[in-house]
């Protein structure tokens, strides 16, 4: 696997040069920023990689690529499984493409025999991925399955709290956002956000900076609904001598209430 682009990347579609698109769109380089991410030509990326795909499929393919860029991802995803199967999933998430790594973690959501934990299972070397983006994908994917089974998911992704890759214990964080990012809210945190505690109890001291971002976010998501709730528990957390992450976590969780 390529290791994530350490250049600049672009800010603006309009920034990307032609050849960088044409290899991002070929699977020849990662993307360096989300704008290059969603500038990828998808369709045309699908050839590269799988250039001995019936016509059919690529045509449907190409209606899929019409949508918007989380649909894209899901319908790619369910493509590509039902045409390649399990062994369409090990090609994808060694490809040097972010991109293509993005598929796979939506062709792990698409797989119709796989339990919770197993799927977690499945997905935990692209939510530990190097780039990005791969990782944004991942809990994308498989958030609305872990919403439709939360209880069972809030107790799997309370082991990964503990895993020594910041990747994987944010990911535990984020997948189960309150609000999150370009995905539903989940309805039961806006009334019961404690239920998010044995997922955010175990972080409110991690050393990470990346793992402390995404609790905070929780935080502050589950204060838009919740705020009283949210002041209680960093109130909680900043008794006694509080370590510096902690503090930073409360400080950014409760940055959209008005001081009291």
């Amino acid at each position: 696997m390529t290791p994530p682009a350490t250049r600049k990347g672009a800010r603006r579609g309009a920034d990307i040069p032609a050849g960088l698109l044409d290899a991002l769109s070929l699977g020849t380089v990662q993307s360096a920023t989300l704008v290059e991410g969603l500038a990828v030509d998808q369709a045309r990326l699908l050839n590269a990689v799988f250039p001995a795909l019936p016509t059919p499929v690529l045509a449907q393919a190409a209606q899929v690529c019409a949508r918007g860029i989380l649909q894209r991802m899901h319908g790619m995803g369910s493509l590509l499984f039902t045409a390649l199967g399990s062994a369409g999933i090990d090609t994808c998430r060694s490809h040097a493409s972010d991109t293509v790594r993005g598929w796979a973690c939506f062709m792990v959501a698409s797989q119709p025999q796989l339990d919770l934990a197993a799927r977690l299972d499945a997905i935990r070397p692209l939510a530990d991925d190097a780039h990005f983006g791969v990782r944004e994908w991942a809990w994308m994917a498989l958030r609305p399955q872990l919403v439709a089974e939360l209880g069972a998911a809030i107790e799997i992704l309370a082991g990964w709290t503990s895993q020594p890759s910041e990747r994987l214990r944010r990911f535990a964080c984020e997948a189960l956002r309150p609000r999150g990012v370009w995905c539903a809210h989940i309805a039961a945190f806006r009334q019961q956000p404690e239920r998010g505690l044995p997922l955010l109890e175990p972080l409110r001291a991690d050393p990470s900076a990346y793992v402390q971002d995404s609790v905070a976010n929780w935080l502050n998501d589950a204060a838009k609904t919740q705020p009283d709730w949210a002041r209680s528990l960093c109130a909680q957390w900043l008794q006694g001598e509080p370590q510096a992450a902690t503090r930073r976590i409360c400080q950014r969780g409760l940055r959209s209430l008005p001081r009291p």
